[in-house]
């Protein structure tokens, strides 16, 4: 089947080999352990043969277990890294990672000023560096992010943009009709794609996640099956009377609107498009 899932955590309890940074301590690990083999219980039995692993908040700018498991299973994983954005060797280090598997940086608004959280120079130039090197910028974020997004994806119009989990519009429990439409208009960036993901946490927060088919249905149609991917959003994902399976049962059986190339989009041609390559 060969699905891929666009964006799994993973972490060990191992901190001695791998330490938390500043800050943070093991009771943050939550659940204990996620490693890769944790995860690959998960992903295989439902045809997932491909993840994209995305650099877990308590460790800071230290991708090393996210590197480690990718030098490991070149084949299986791809990264997105989290780097410090205004160091002096952003660009040098963006490159460094791309010949070890990353193909994407995780950027948030975190205490920044909404209007201007992408405005510093450390972030232009890893903006101007994904555009030459075909680096996706990954955005968790919300919609009130999305003007500023808006402005630089005018700005860099060849930089690869990956909005996660739908903008996490309905995290609040009510999907507002505004926050869709605000999303569905960076459909006119050419580069913008969507992970449609993190179910657990979206409007109702209920499995099958019904409630969520007219927010995908809209992305669809503004986007396209072909900006579109699915992600577990794993460790998450599979705790708190929720599950792997129910995740990708969504896509795979819950939208009659998806053809089957339609399905082999949002499953695996525009990860793999995104990123493995």
């Amino acid at each position: 089947m060969n699905f891929i899932d666009a964006h799994s955590h993973v972490w060990t309890p191992d901190t001695e080999r791998y330490p938390l940074a500043a800050g943070f301590r093991r009771a943050n690990m939550d659940p204990p352990s996620f490693t890769t083999s944790e995860l690959s219980q998960q992903a295989i039995p439902v045809g997932v043969s491909r993840v994209v692993l995305i650099q877990m908040s308590f460790y800071g700018y230290d991708n090393s277990y996210m590197l480690d498991a990718i030098a490991k299973h070149p084949e299986m994983y791809r990264g997105v890294a989290v780097i410090d954005q205004e160091e002096t060797s952003t660009v040098a280090t963006m490159l460094e990672l791309k010949k070890k598997g990353v193909r994407g940086f995780r950027i948030y608004p975190k205490d920044r000023p909404l209007d201007r959280w992408l405005s510093s120079d450390g972030m232009r130039a890893m903006w101007k560096c994904g555009g030459e090197q075909n680096l996706a910028m990954c955005c968790l974020m919300d919609v009130d992010g999305l003007p500023a997004l808006d402005r630089m994806c005018n700005e860099f119009p060849e930089t690869p943009v990956v909005i996660d989990h739908m903008c996490r519009i309905g995290v609040t429990g009510q999907i507002v009709p505004d926050d869709v439409q605000r999303l569905c208009a960076m459909a006119k960036h050419k580069k913008v794609t969507v992970k449609v993901s993190a179910f657990y946490a979206l409007g109702q927060k209920q499995p099958p996640y019904g409630d969520l088919v007219p927010l995908i249905k809209r992305l669809y149609d503004a986007f396209g099956p072909e900006r579109l991917m699915w992600a577990s959003d794993a460790p998450f994902q599979v705790v708190g009377g929720h599950s792997y399976k129910a995740s990708i049962n969504l896509i795979q059986s819950g939208l009659n609107f998806l053809k089957q190339a339609d399905l082999d989009c949002l499953l695996r041609k525009t990860a793999e498009n995104v990123f493995f390559y």
